[in-house]
């Protein structure tokens, strides 16, 4: 089996980045596999956040890509497909996660020749924020491609809506590993100039409206004052809202906020800190964040949509908020702290079965076998 893997690696930062990473180092183990990558991902005019790329401080994980593909260049689409036919691959394999990538995603696997296999892992089928031509940009690139890894049930059913035969695989989204150990908990507060005697949440990741920061941070305000809020991640827009609800509910004192970009090298501080790890999303598919938190161990408490209560219901590896509000968010911390279930037991279960070893053997079976 010879692989080329298309899609976001070094020197480009954040999760797709990371998963590509922690799958091409497992998929080289063995298999022949060459990356390649954009040269341009978004134009900066774009992208909401600070940086698209590694800084100096970054600690990421370093792939040997081949930076040809400009999503705004049609023409570096059929270099790109050139270049690849070259390398003579029995199977593509690229990420999808929205409908931005669809032109020069689709194009390079339409260009390529019959004879290889053409593989695509979604993220979402349908992005969490829409606009007007999403779908039929989706469909260019699904009718593109020929075997497709959901990682949740809710991104599976998206993909069968637009795409009744497809040929798919749900796999569980496996744990990331290359953050580091866990820390000692009161050692990495200290780190983090952060309370011992204090009960703490975790909000972690890019902030983006449909996360729901809002709910979790008006849902602190009915929870007692043993209980604060670790706010950790690069904003996407403007953080006005949040600090006016902060100022609003009288909050500053119970709120810790880390405002930027984390590195992988400071992740393994934030989430040994933590007692529980809070996602109140609006929307969701799976999420890469619950990867992570289980890696350390951490239980999770997440609201009730797409693909999230899969990966923590049928484990017992956190709780599930029924209902989208602060008030039932509140309900479910206090539920938490107040519950004497072993979650950390039950995490360990399944860090069994989401293993990158075991998601690498299943894409390879599937793509073989179908």
């Amino acid at each position: 089996m010879k692989i080329a893997y298309l899609s976001t690696f070094y020197p480009f930062r954040g999760g797709i980045a990371q998963f590509n990473a922690s799958l091409y180092n497992e998929l080289k183990k063995k298999y022949e596999i060459s990356a390649f990558t954009f040269t341009t991902q978004y134009p900066n005019f774009l992208f909401p956040g600070k940086s698209q790329f590694v800084e100096k401080d970054d600690k990421s994980i370093v792939i040997n890509s081949k930076r040809i593909l400009s999503t705004i260049n049609p023409f570096t689409y059929f270099s790109t497909a050139k270049l690849i036919k070259n390398y003579q691959p029995n199977l593509i394999i690229t990420k999808f996660w929205m409908p931005f990538f669809a032109p020069s995603l689709g194009t390079v696997y339409k260009l390529l020749p019959k004879d290889i296999k053409k593989l695509a892992i979604l993220d979402n089928v349908i992005p969490h924020e829409r606009r007007i031509f999403d779908q039929s940009l989706i469909k260019y690139f699904l009718n593109n491609v020929e075997y497709f890894v959901c990682m949740s049930n809710t991104v599976q059913n998206e993909l069968l809506e637009l795409k009744p035969d497809a040929k798919f695989s749900k796999l569980e989204h496996p744990l990331y590993n290359h953050f580091g150990n866990k820390h000692n908990k009161r050692e990495a507060r200290r780190q983090l100039n952060l309370p011992n005697d204090k009960k703490l949440l975790l909000f972690f990741g890019f902030i983006r409206k449909y996360k729901g920061l809002d709910l979790l941070i008006e849902a602190l305000n009915y929870l007692s004052n043993d209980i604060e809020l670790i706010i950790c991640g690069e904003v996407y827009g403007n953080f006005d809202e949040y600090e006016k609800l902060i100022k609003r509910y009288n909050l500053k004192q119970r709120i810790h906020l880390f405002n930027r970009y984390i590195s992988d090298e400071e992740v393994s501080l934030f989430f040994s800190s933590a007692d529980v790890c809070v996602l109140p999303y609006r929307s969701a598919t799976q999420s890469g964040i619950i990867s992570i938190t289980y890696h350390f161990d951490l239980p999770v408490i997440a609201t009730d949509v797409g693909g999230l209560r899969e990966s923590i219901e049928p484990f017992n590896t956190g709780l599930i908020v029924e209902e989208l509000s602060p008030n039932q968010i509140a309900n479910k911390i206090n539920e938490f702290f107040n519950s004497n279930i072993d979650f950390t037991k039950n995490i360990s279960k399944y860090k069994s079965i989401a293993s990158w070893e075991n998601f690498t053997n299943k894409i390879i079976e599937f793509v073989l076998n179908y």
